[in-house]
């Protein structure tokens, strides 16, 4: 097997990326825990956790032209530097509105530094290794997000020394991507470098669907779900640890799922995705007679939706090889985005109008929708992988 060469600066943007997510995931469940113990209600909590989202889905459309503009290297770090300064605001003040500003200002800066990280592995990552790169980098993402709820139980924190020390994961991520290689980072062909959005959306409908349906469960979930369990007595570290098990799940599947996308056709691993979240939507609906469920089925959406996201990404270095990934990438975040954003909002509202039978029941037919979106098969048989040769 030859080696796997990458251009400079790459992994110090992964593990960049990997602080990114460790401190979005040890700050979320507490910002949450924090505003349910203020008496906010579950739908403000999710409209506050929904806000990020919206920032990312509004400013997904300008990305090619802001990295055509200044760089792929220095958006990047325009991004985590607002990410920061947002995070730092959060420990100066406790008023909801400025909070929802810092929260519009965070989604800011990970619109752009997301949307580099995953067109520069798109872009740059071999076909014989993408579905093993990408599923070994979405691990260390899921180690990241399994990690953070965990930290304030591990390490004794409250709520504000949390908060402290996501910032100081986002003041070393920002640290590793000042590197000069950085700013040298390509992420598209230059004969196809005005590839826009939404002509990406159009190639991959499909692709994009899955991403929405992949955001809803895996990031859409977490602090509505958190909140949910504080206001039925958990701790901080115990309601925490919700969204901690679905870290868990994201981080358990990631790599297996890259591994069989190098091998197996990829409208079967849609279509079991499909039933895996279907059937995670029926057990929920049990859970106020057995609350250990609420962790088991926060593990499967950590797994079947950061499985979805990866699988997607995947698909899409494929598709768009010869093209613009940056377009494509840009295409699948902004799903995944929406996904993101549409679910804490229907959720804190179905939890808050008809209980875990709503919310197990939008989940359900969601879950039914990806079946009959899911991507159709490009090759017979087989695994994705275009090779030149084959034909």
């Amino acid at each position: 097997m030859s080696t796997l060469s990458l251009p400079p600066g790459l992994a110090r943007v992964m593990a960049a990326t990997t602080l990114v997510v460790l401190s979005f995931s040890l700050l979320n469940p507490v910002l949450a825990v924090r505003l349910q113990t203020a008496g906010a209600s579950s739908t403000a909590i999710g409209l506050f956790a929904t806000l990020p989202f919206v920032a990312i889905a509004a400013l997904v459309p300008l990305v090619p032209g802001l990295f055509r503009r200044i760089g792929v290297g220095r958006a990047y770090r325009l991004g985590l530097l607002l990410e920061l300064l947002a995070c730092l605001g959060y420990l100066l003040t406790d008023h909801f509105g400025l909070w929802c500003a810092l929260g519009l200002m965070a989604g800011l800066g990970a619109a752009a530094a997301w949307n580099a990280t995953e067109a520069l592995i798109a872009h740059n990552v071999p076909a014989t290794h993408r579905g093993r790169l990408t599923g070994l980098y979405q691990t260390l993402l899921g180690a990241g997000m399994a990690l953070g709820p965990f930290l304030p139980a591990l390490a004794g924190l409250d709520a504000r020394e949390a908060n402290a020390l996501a910032a100081a994961c986002l003041a070393v991520a920002l640290a590793l991507a000042l590197q000069p290689a950085v700013l040298h980072l390509k992420a598209m062909h230059d004969t196809h470098a005005h590839m826009g959005l939404w002509s990406a959306c159009r190639l991959a409908p499909s692709l994009v669907w899955a991403a929405v349906v992949g955001g809803v469960f895996e990031v859409g979930l977490g602090s509505v779900t958190v909140a949910h369990g504080s206001g039925l007595g958990l701790t901080l570290a115990a309601a925490a640890s919700i969204a901690g098990a679905l870290g868990m799940g994201s981080f358990l599947l990631q790599y297996p799922t890259g591994w069989l996308a190098d091998r197996l056709p990829v409208q079967r691993l849609f279509g079991i995705a499909s039933a895996g979240l279907f059937a995670s939507a029926l057990m929920l609906s049990q859970a106020p007679g057995w609350p250990a469920l609420f962790w088991i089925c926060a593990a499967l959406w950590g797994a079947v939706g950061g499985a979805l996201y990866t699988l997607s990404m995947i698909r899409v270095a494929h598709d768009f090889a010869h093209t613009s990934a940056l377009a494509g990438t840009s295409a699948m975040i902004a799903g995944y985005t929406a996904g993101g954003a549409v679910g804490p909002l229907v959720s804190g509202w179905m939890i808050d109008h008809h209980g875990v039978l709503g919310q197990s029941g939008w989940l359900a037919l969601l879950a039914a929708s990806l079946w009959w979106m899911r991507p159709a098969q490009p090759d017979a048989g087989g695994a994705d992988d275009p090779a030149p040769s084959r034909g």
